[in-house]
């Protein structure tokens, strides 16, 4: 969509959210990543989910290894801890001053199934990264963050200068006016909501993937009024507001 389409509620395509996602969305928000049963009850309970629905959806993610258990306490794994973080930095993106260099990631592996090339194209666009041509994978230099080491024997990294202005090779890369389109309809939606916690808890989980899709480019390369401050302020304020519903217990950190 070109920033002259206005999005609607039907584009943004929300649904509720299953119990399973319910029960990800309040474990992903808690620091640590833990909660008793009874205050996931009480809570799925406030967004329409039925304490009968809650149980079987938290049997079903221990024994997918999605949850681990201790007593009556329900904790993420490992996995989903990795996941966690992730979120945790589309909503706080560690940013550094740039200097006009460009990271850059050839894909070398070769012979690899299908599965595992999604995986890593997966991966490559989870660190920000976007796709110049088949293999090969950039962005403005201007992020601190960890580079996995599983990806070391599958593509080789350079840092790298453009000639001329960046704005041609940012169109290719990625598509801003759509992606702000966006996030300013979900902002406006999930102010529209704040009378229905089953609603909000929809939208929110919309604002943190649409977050995890923000480019996070250096302020000379955002179009004017680029929107994802405002959308991670919403949603962080957001989060005060989960922790205190039905009475949950946790600390945010």
């Amino acid at each position: 969509m070109s920033d002259n389409v206005a999005v609607t509620v039907d584009d943004l395509g929300l649904r509720p959210l299953s119990a399973r996602s319910v029960v990800l969305s309040l474990l992903l928000g808690a620091h640590p990543p833990e909660l008793p049963a009874r205050d996931l009850v009480l809570a799925a309970d406030v967004l329409g989910i039925s304490e009968a629905t809650l149980r079987v959806a938290l049997t079903r993610m221990a024994a997918a290894g999605d949850l681990t258990r201790t007593g009556t306490v329900y904790r993420l794994s490992d996995r989903l801890i990795e996941r966690q973080r992730r979120q945790d930095e589309a909503i706080h993106p560690s940013t550094r001053p740039w200097h006009g260099d460009w990271e850059m990631a050839v894909v070398t592996a070769v012979g690899r199934p299908a599965a595992d090339r999604a995986d890593l194209r997966a991966t490559l666009s989870a660190l920000r990264l976007a796709e110049l041509r088949e293999g090969v994978w950039t962005r403005p230099a201007n992020l601190r963050r960890a580079w996995p080491t599983e990806l070391d024997s599958l593509v080789t990294r350079f840092t790298s200068r453009l000639e001329g202005e960046p704005g041609t090779l940012v169109d290719a890369l990625w598509n801003l006016p759509a992606w702000a389109d966006r996030a300013r309809a979900l902002h406006d939606h999930f102010h529209t909501t704040t009378d229905d916690p089953a609603r909000r808890i929809t939208a929110a989980a919309a604002i943190v993937r649409h977050l995890l899709a923000d480019p996070v480019l250096p302020e000379a390369m955002r179009p004017a009024d680029w929107p994802a401050d405002t959308l991670r302020t919403a949603y962080a304020t957001y989060q005060s507001e989960l922790i205190h519903l039905a009475n949950l217990t946790w600390h945010a950190s």
